[in-house]
């Protein structure tokens, strides 16, 4: 896609990602990972005494899945050569995510930088909402860095 034609979507929901299972299994993978073992993510019996009543999914990891989610639906500009991520202006865990649960991601583009030519700053409004739940799991405004040959 050209940055002109990205840049006219500004304010307007680019896509929602396919869903993504945050299952007991994932969720102790990335306690490993990030030797966060807290026991409302990794034992299903103690969680079980606690307000959520389960497991669940650390926001972190909800979180990382942004740029999975993102590659669902976020197009590639023309002359892409590789994006990195360059932080948030804003982010907030809004409900706790169940063990088992389904969250996918709506993308709505907020500002296209271009400061240097072939390196472009995206703004993106980000909501993960979890299947069958009024309150999404989360809230970003996602920062992305594409670089692009001229």
């Amino acid at each position: 896609m050209k940055i002109e034609a990205l840049r006219e979507k500004i304010g307007t929901l680019i896509g929602t990602s396919d869903w993504y299972l945050l299952d007991q299994d994932r969720i102790n993978q990335f306690a490993a990972v990030t030797l966060d073992e807290q026991f409302i993510h990794t034992d299903p019996e103690k969680a079980a005494t606690t307000p959520f009543g389960s497991t669940i999914a650390h926001g972190f990891l909800t979180l990382a899945l942004l740029p999975a989610m993102g590659g669902d639906v976020i197009p590639k500009l023309d002359g892409h050569v590789m994006s990195v991520n360059y932080g948030f202006e804003k982010l907030r865990f809004l409900s706790p995510v169940p063990a088992g649960s389904r969250v996918r991601s709506h993308f709505t583009l907020s500002s296209l930088d271009v400061r240097k030519p072939g390196e472009v700053t995206l703004l993106w409004e980000v909501t993960i909402e979890i299947d069958g739940k009024e309150k999404p799991a989360l809230y970003a405004e996602w920062l992305n860095r594409r670089y692009i040959k001229i």
